[in-house]
């Protein structure tokens, strides 16, 4: 009998909330995790899934929680498998910086985010790109924004009506992360 493909999820209320049953449901067997409170064992996931929502409302909770942002980059930097989204992808990066002050977050990805008021910019729409001979679609729906330069996609996305948008995909070793919220997840 094969080895069943295990997924751990992060989850909350409102920190990593964006999650739709029917992805849930395609991800084979599941657990589920709070990065707000919890340090999760990822010695036998298979894949790990940072949904949206917003973090750059509970970064105090979230930096205090350092085991938690250690695990998740170590987990990556051995080769684990991760899907970040949005607020997973925020989450990831080296920090967010608030109109209060920055705070580190797992430095996967070495990208600092802005959630200051005075850089606040509505990005919305459905998304689509192609990606090792895949067709991913999804949304957007985010008003932080990258600080500085702005990141090189590792794919043009476009939107709805198929124009180029400047939404970024990256690939850092097994680790995909993006703005865009996938309607279903290549866990392969």
């Amino acid at each position: 009998m094969g080895k069943t493909f295990r997924t751990l999820i992060a989850r909350n209320d409102e920190s990593f909330s964006f999650l739709y049953q029917e992805t849930i449901d395609s991800l084979g067997e599941v657990a589920f995790f709070d990065p707000e409170t919890e340090v999760p064992n990822l010695t036998d996931v298979d894949f790990l899934y940072l949904p949206g929502g917003y973090p750059e409302k509970h970064l105090e909770v979230l930096v205090r929680n350092e085991a938690c942002r250690n695990a998740i980059k170590d987990y990556a930097e051995r080769g684990g498998r991760i899907q970040a989204e949005c607020g997973g992808m925020m989450y990831l990066c080296e920090s967010i910086v608030t109109d209060e002050g920055e705070y580190p977050m797992c430095g996967v990805l070495p990208y600092r985010i802005t959630a200051r008021k005075a850089d606040r910019k509505l990005s919305l729409g459905y998304r689509r790109f192609m990606l090792d001979g895949k067709e991913y679609r999804g949304h957007e729906f985010h008003y932080t924004q990258f600080m500085g330069e702005v990141p090189k996609s590792i794919t043009q996305v476009y939107n709805a009506k198929g124009e180029p948008v400047d939404t970024q995909v990256f690939r850092y070793k097994n680790v995909l992360a993006s703005y865009t919220h996938l309607y279903l997840i290549n866990k392969k």
